[in-house]
């Protein structure tokens, strides 16, 4: 058995009702867990193993960790929760739903997990992350988080004086384009159809940004299995050796339709995220949304910060049910005392 069967194997789903289902295992969906499983919180995550930034050699920008292997930063992140006494359980959700409620009103859900499994739960965090959607460029994909980059501060040290190309997929280009000519002298603007006024040309041509109208064609790879340029329709090759390309962002919401969570649509087609307010609070009673897949832009950083807040609301919202419910079960007591000292008394 190896160490990832091994610890899923220790990770069985438990029974009964636990304070909170985690569903996603990032560094959103980690640290919530994390403050939760250090609140003395039942706990379990619920990680499909495709984190978004997977292809990607390192993690940046992270203070104290810059450079860190995602699948390393995540094993040391689950090896936290479950020091804890927190589970995580590599799985997929393919249906979350709001349950009956507990007597005093108390939200309950029930998670089903592909394989059959299920989970019943007091609160969710939601933290899915997002998907990359990118543009439909034959040539294109097979270089997505190596040669094929979007985030000039994830990835932008990594390719400074590069030969940079930007294929841009609307308005939202012409600003990144010009974060990326921070890192390179050397940037080729491929329109690809969309429109350029006259001052953005100016700009453009005045930051030494060269503008290629012709429509593109192909990225096409070297010997080495690098980018060596993009083909044209007209047939010229313009050598490149990165490719910069904002994706539509689409967050995660597979198995969560039932729970009607509203979304909302980014402008210009870049794609859509979960609604929340303070800490990841949603219109769902007793389900919060924390990192990409409410704020896409967010990092590493601010999704695990994002978490942490989510998860500390989480439990205050658990501690507050635990004494409305300690409250309602002592009235009770009080008056089944009282009771009993009425049938006690000789008539």
């Amino acid at each position: 058995m190896n160490a990832t069967e091994a610890a899923r194997t220790a990770d069985e789903l438990p029974a009964g009702t636990v304070d909170a289902v985690v569903i996603g295992g990032g560094a959103a969906g980690l640290n919530g867990a994390l403050m939760l499983a250090r609140s003395r919180r039942s706990v379990v995550v619920i990680d499909s193993g495709s984190p978004r930034n997977a292809p990607a050699a390192g993690v940046h920008g992270l203070l104290g960790l810059d450079g860190t292997p995602p699948a390393e930063l995540l094993a040391r992140g689950r090896a936290e929760v479950r020091r804890y006494g927190g589970t995580v359980r590599t799985g997929e959700v393919v249906r979350a739903v709001a349950s009956e409620p507990s007597a005093g009103g108390d939200p309950r859900f029930t998670v089903t997990l592909a394989d059959g499994g299920a989970l019943h739960a007091r609160r969710l965090l939601v933290a899915t992350g997002l998907r990359d959607v990118l543009p439909d460029v034959p040539g294109l994909a097979g270089h997505w988080g190596h040669g094929v980059v979007h985030c000039p501060y994830c990835h932008g040290w990594e390719v400074r004086d590069e030969p940079v190309g930007v294929l841009a997929v609307g308005p939202a280009s012409v600003h990144h384009a010009l974060l990326f000519r921070q890192l390179t002298e050397d940037l080729v603007y491929f329109t690809r159809g969309t429109g350029l006024d006259p001052d953005t040309r100016a700009r453009f041509t005045a930051r030494g940004v060269r503008i290629v109208d012709t429509p593109v064609d192909r990225v096409v790879s070297d010997d080495d299995g690098g980018i060596a340029g993009v083909r044209l329709t007209d047939g010229r090759l313009v050598p490149r050796r990165v490719l910069a390309v904002a994706t539509c962002m689409r967050a995660r919401d597979e198995g969560l339709e039932a729970l009607g969570l509203p979304m909302r649509e980014l402008p210009d087609g870049m794609g859509r995220h979960f609604v929340t307010g303070p800490a990841g609070a949603t219109e769902v009673a007793g389900v919060r949304v924390a990192g990409n897949a409410t704020d896409p832009a967010a990092q590493v950083g601010a999704s695990a910060a994002a978490g942490a807040l989510a998860g500390a609301h989480l439990n205050a919202d658990l501690v507050t049910a635990d004494t409305d419910a300690a409250l309602a079960d002592a009235a009770l007591a009080d008056a089944a005392r009282a009771d009993a000292r009425r049938d006690t008394v000789p008539g």
